[in-house]
């Protein structure tokens, strides 16, 4: 008997020093594989912002244009204001008409003129 005892203690010492490498091990392959996985996903993040801040650019480019054609036209539009008011403080009655009519539907043309003046 006494020579059995001796023998099963190192035994379950092996045994539980075995379950405890396991254990080691699972937990070791499951940080492992969470932290492969969130390598991946903040590599896809990364290159789906590039991506879009690419295609943002693009369009910025293209919008260029078409913003350039529209603040020659809001300056044309600012000039045939504030002529169209001069005219009519001159009393040219058509531009007087004009500027009546625009003024009854909500268009401040005085005040436009007066500003770019």
């Amino acid at each position: 008997m006494e020579n059995e005892s001796p023998t099963a203690e190192p035994t379950e010492e092996h045994a539980s020093k075995d379950a405890g490498a396991v254990h080691g091990r699972r937990l070791s392959l499951a940080l492992a594989l969470t932290i492969v996985s969130l390598l991946i996903w903040f590599g896809f993040q990364t290159t789906q912002v590039v991506i879009e801040r690419n295609n943002l650019g693009a369009l910025k480019a293209n919008m260029d244009g078409a913003m350039q054609d529209s603040q020659k036209l809001q300056t044309q539009l600012h000039s045939l204001i504030s002529k169209t008011a001069e005219l009519a403080s001159q009393g040219n009655a058509a531009a007087k008409a004009v500027v009546d009519e625009l003024e009854k539907k909500g268009i401040p043309i005085k005040a436009a003129a007066q500003a770019t003046k």
